[in-house]
């Protein structure tokens, strides 16, 4: 059985995990502090929710948003990333923070979370470089706030600066000059889509 999302009642809180009531049902879940920070035992919650399975062992690690899911999954590719390591990433970092940092080459980002020493660090900004980021589930991430109960289907790939590399990329520009353009001008572009694409397009153009 593999679960991929968790709505309840927030049952218990450790310095790693959280119980999540659903339905009379108690679901054990890994956490990172960004998540635990802002959760509070009694509220309601959504969890995303990324199944690990071993011959002796179930793991549930939950997480905010399922953006956050993707990427934990993603930073596993590079060798030498556990779940641990992954998850002291997003703790320290935001999603966004991250792909800017894979974008620009910046490996001293990373190295904030606790753990993670400048050879991986730069090991995980050489491996992911060039790479898209990763997609939800099912083509698309599902936004949620970690306290309450609605969640609605967003667009895929970090919002609107995945959009925006997106775009780039679709008129022929490669996928990591597109990612180091959008993360360049991203401070100053904001979150508008078409924003960011003129903007990175003038950058491309020097």
């Amino acid at each position: 059985m593999i679960i991929g999302r968790l709505v309840g009642e927030v049952a218990g809180l450790g310095t790693d995990h959280l119980l999540v009531d659903v339905n009379g049902v108690g679901y054990v879940c890994m956490a990172g502090t960004r998540l635990l920070s802002r959760t509070h035992a009694g509220e309601k919650i959504t969890v995303h929710v990324e199944t690990r399975v071993t011959e002796n062992s179930i793991t549930l690690f939950g997480f905010g948003t399922d953006e956050e899911r993707a990427w934990f999954v993603r930073l596993q590719d590079v060798h030498g990333v556990a779940g641990k390591a992954a998850m002291a990433i997003l703790d320290a970092i935001t999603p966004a923070e991250l792909m800017d940092a894979i974008a620009l080459g910046d490996a001293k980002v990373l190295e904030r979370a606790k753990g993670v020493g400048k050879k991986l660090a730069e090991r995980i900004v050489h491996d992911l470089s060039g790479k898209p980021p990763p997609l939800g589930r099912f083509g698309q991430f599902e936004a949620a706030s970690a306290a309450g109960m609605a969640s609605a289907p967003v667009a895929a790939a970090t919002g609107a600066r995945g959009e925006a590399i997106s775009a780039l990329v679709n008129l022929g520009y490669s996928q990591s000059d597109a990612a180091r353009a959008v993360a360049g001008v991203a401070k100053a572009a904001g979150d508008d889509v078409g924003g960011l694409v003129k903007a990175a397009l003038k950058e491309l153009a020097r």
